[in-house]
Formats: C-alpha cells, sequence, structure tokens
C-alpha cells in the first residue's frame, strides 16, 4: 500500500472530495485508512452505568485507499506515488510529478 500513517492526503472521491488531511490509523490488509477530519459518521450509544453517557458520537470511519491521493511535501501537489530503489539497497518511495523521495 502506497498510503502510510501520518501522510498528508487529499480526498479525491465521495462525500469529503476536495479535503485534505493527515492519515491517523493505516490498515494495509483491508486497503483502508483513517483520516483526521474526514468521514464522519453518527453512531448511537446506550449508557453502561457511570462510564458512559448515552447519545450520539460523531467519529471518523475508513476511507478506501483508492479515494484519497499523496500530497508531496516538496511540490505540494497530490501525487501518484511511485518506487525506486537506492544505491544502499533501500527502497522509497517516490513523488511522480517533482521525483523527488518521500520521507
Amino acid at each position: 500500500m502506497k498510503i502510510r500513517k501520518n501522510d498528508n492526503v487529499l480526498v479525491i472521491a465521495g462525500k469529503d472530495k476536495g479535503k485534505k488531511g493527515k492519515v491517523r490509523f493505516a490498515y494495509p490488509r483491508d486497503e483502508r485508512v483513517i483520516v483526521e477530519g474526514i468521514n464522519f459518521q453518527k453512531k448511537h450509544s446506550k449508557a453502561k452505568g457511570a462510564a458512559r453517557q448515552a447519545g450520539i458520537i460523531e467519529r471518523e470511519a475508513t476511507v478506501h485507499v483508492a479515494d484519497v491521493m499523496l500530497v508531496c511535501n516538496k511540490c505540494n501537489k497530490p501525487t501518484r506515488v511511485g518506487f525506486r530503489t537506492l544505491e544502499d539497497g533501500r527502497k522509497v518511495r517516490l513523488c511522480r510529478s517533482c521525483h523527488e523521495v518521500i520521507e
């Protein structure tokens, strides 16, 4: 999966199209990510004694990786991600727009 935790992404599809956010969690097996401030859903909860109050809770839900695009730190544009192997043998991500290594 080309999107990782702490990446800045742009949502390119869905109800939050055009919004930017930071990836909080990444689930590579499911190909989904949770982005800060994106895809809020309402959940109804029952009270559990004095520990939890009843009501409607808004929380962030997962978004499919195909619906977000990585924003490059150097050129500050949404970009596709490529890979390159460096001389020391490390495999790094590469911005397809400005050809800079994404850390």
